[in-house]
């Protein structure tokens, strides 16, 4: 899943690192529209995307950038994705909220409301992790990152982290120094 600003080509350089090894990938396009999207609502389209790509209950392996990897939790945790999920790569992801999302009005910018540090979301995500404490997790994240301010609030509450050795949010799925570690993750 995708972050705000982004688009499914954000993930280009990983399907090239990935290669073959991993044919099968459903790389979803949810209109976030500059954070105006709520997170519950794009959790909900995500559901719809992935029903529709994989039918049934095929177990799934998930990675969410930015936002998206709290759409993607969202998902898991509040509607029912938990029971189709294996793994769960949170990259660069404000599990823990941010800081740079403060100053956002939580009238008109519900999806950056749902990241803001202490945020109903956020509280209620990590008030229960049964439904995480089942699944393979694992967080990346640049200690300087200034999306996720402070970057290391970009981790699950549970699971393996990572620190990655790049500057900055977009080098995330850019640097070869991130790329290497990610794709040796999800080949696992």
């Amino acid at each position: 899943m995708h972050g705000l600003l982004d688009t499914p080509a954000v993930f280009n350089r990983l399907r090239r690192q990935l290669g073959e090894r991993a044919p099968d990938l459903l790389l979803p396009a949810l209109p976030l529209r500059l954070g105006l999207t709520s997170v519950a609502a794009a959790a909900d389209q995500l559901g719809r995307q992935i029903e529709a790509a994989y039918p049934g209950s095929t177990p799934l392996d998930l990675l969410g950038f930015s936002i998206g990897g709290v759409i993607a939790r969202t998902w898991i945790q509040r509607l029912g994705g938990h029971r189709r999920t294996r793994r769960f790569v949170s990259l660069g992801s404000p599990q823990q909220g941010t800081y740079t999302a403060q100053p956002w009005s939580s009238r008109l910018f519900r999806g950056l409301a749902d990241v803001k540090h202490g945020s109903a979301l956020l509280t209620e995500l990590n008030s229960n992790l049964d439904t995480l404490a089942g699944l393979e997790c694992h967080s990346f994240y640049s200690a300087l990152d200034l999306a996720v301010l402070p970057g290391w609030r970009a981790v699950l509450p549970v699971g393996g982290r990572t620190p990655l050795p790049v500057a900055t949010h977009p080098q995330l799925l850019r640097d070869a120094a991130a790329l290497g570690p990610i794709a040796r993750e999800l080949l696992r």
